[in-house]
């Protein structure tokens, strides 16, 4: 006898970039989160603290980095985490094929 049970597609959650503004699928997106020790950069996406999500490309971290991220965030970025923050930018390409305004 056949099997008629329907199978449930799986949700895929989706975030914003907080510098483009561009919806994509979660694990699209670089995490920052907002800790006690300051604002750092979450590879494993799962850390605790408020969390914001910006693409992998210069010019969306850019535009982060001028405001939007820490409105996300809800706190305001120390020079400490700015150079931590800085340096991710720093190490990233300047174009991706990720859609641009």
């Amino acid at each position: 006898m056949a099997n008629n049970h329907k199978q449930r597609k799986r949700r895929i959650p989706v975030r914003t970039c907080v510098g483009c503004r561009q919806t994509l699928a979660k694990r699209e997106l670089m995490r920052v989160v907002r800790t006690p020790d300051g604002i750092r950069f979450d590879p494993t996406g799962k850390a605790n603290g408020r969390g914001a999500y910006i693409h992998n490309a210069r010019a969306c971290w850019e535009k982060a980095m001028k405001g939007s991220l820490a409105n996300a965030l809800h706190a305001s970025i120390s020079e400490a985490d700015q150079k931590h923050l800085q340096a991710i930018m720093d190490s990233l390409p300047e174009e991706t094929d990720a859609k641009k305004e």
